[in-house]
């Protein structure tokens, strides 16, 4: 009998357990540890190239402090947008910026923060290329809740 081979349902529970991960952060070697496994292992589920079992997802999850469903694309419970925030998480150095953002107590200076990364993602992109988001041009005092 062969071994079932990796599907893209597994390469998104790998990005998403990655992202989840480095949130809490966590390396790879501490998930493994506390689930039983080897960093070498975390990296192949991360990476989508073993399947991670329905008990070891569990574990996952509750280390991780999510429900085993945030790891499953479910249109009905979690929107595009939510695809698109474990897509920016991916982004390298996205955890840490938003990890010091958060830190920020004063609202004007995160106003100010925000508009100073707007501007440099509208200096940096290419020319010709369409609008970054729709929210790019949204007023930054309504990204604060």
């Amino acid at each position: 009998m062969m071994p079932k081979q990796t599907t893209d349902i597994d390469r998104l529970v790998g990005l998403r357990i990655t992202a989840l991960r480095k949130a809490r952060g966590l390396s790879q070697t501490a998930l493994g540890t506390a689930v039983g496994v080897t960093f070498q292992q975390v990296q192949k589920y991360e990476k989508g190239q073993n399947r991670v079992g329905a008990g070891r997802l569990r574990e996952i999850a509750q280390l991780l402090e999510v429900p085993v469903s945030a790891f499953f694309e479910e249109s009905a419970a979690v929107g595009p947008q939510q695809d698109d925030v474990f897509g920016f998480l991916n982004a390298q150095g996205a955890i840490e910026l938003l990890r010091a953002y958060s830190m920020i107590a004063d609202e004007q200076v995160r106003r100010d923060v925000l508009a100073i990364v707007r501007s440099a993602a509208r200096i940096s992109r290419p020319s010709g290329d369409g609008p970054i988001t729709d929210t790019m041009d949204a007023d930054p005092a309504n990204d604060l809740s």
